[in-house]
C-alpha cells in the first residue's frame, strides 16, 4: 500500500504504511531479514521525497547494514543502497560524502553488471557533484562517461540521454 500512495504523491499515507509493515515486519523477522531492509529503503525514500533528509538517511544506513551482513560485497543491491544514500549527502550539500557513496555505487556496478547495463550511466551522479564543487574538467569527464554509456545502454529516444 505504502508504494501505491507514494505513486499517488499522498506521502503522510505512504510513510503510516511503510512503516505499519516495518513494525510488522520487526516482531515475525530476525533482525538482518532482507525485507527489513526493504522496508527501511522504503521509508527512506519517502523521507527523501519530502525533504526529511536526516530521517532518509538513517533509514537508508539501516538498510545498508542489513545488506552488508547477508550480501555478497560486490551485489548490485549493495550498489543501489549506496547511490541512495549519495543522493541524500548530495540534497544535503555534503559533496564529498556524496561522492564517495556514488563511488562505491559505481565500483560495485562496474563489478557485477553487464558493462552495456543502464545503471552503468552512474557517472552522471558524480558528475553532478564535481559541478557544484566547481570542479568543471572532472565533471566534464564523468558527464562523457555517462553519455558513452547511455548511448551504448539505452534507445537513442530515451528522455535519460536529453538530459
Amino acid at each position: 500500500m505504502g508504494l501505491a500512495y507514494h505513486k499517488m504523491c499522498d506521502y503522510s499515507k505512504a510513510l503510516s504504511s511503510h512503516k505499519k509493515a516495518l513494525e510488522i515486519r520487526e516482531q515475525s523477522l530476525p533482525s538482518n531479514h532482507p525485507d527489513l531492509a526493504s522496508s527501511y529503503n522504503n521509508i527512506g525514500i519517502v523521507y527523501a521525497q519530502i525533504g526529511g533528509y536526516e530521517n532518509a538517511l538513517t533509514n537508508f544506513r539501516k538498510a545498508h547494514e542489513i545488506k552488508k551482513k547477508t550480501l555478497p560485497l560486490n551485489h548490485p543491491a549493495l550498489a543501489i543502497s549506496y547511490n541512495n544514500i549519495g543522493n541524500v549527502y548530495f540534497k544535503r550539500g555534503e559533496y564529498s560524502k556524496a561522492l564517495s557513496s556514488y563511488e562505491k555505487a559505481l565500483e560495485i556496478s562496474e563489478k557485477t553488471l553487464p558493462h552495456n547495463h543502464p545503471d552503468l550511466a552512474m557517472p552522471y551522479n558524480i558528475a553532478v557533484v564535481y559541478e557544484n564543487m566547481h570542479d568543471y574538467a572532472k565533471a566534464h569527464s564523468f558527464f562523457k562517461r555517462a553519455v558513452d554509456i547511455g548511448q551504448h545502454s539505452l534507445p537513442l529516444n530515451d528522455p535519460e540521454l536529453q538530459k
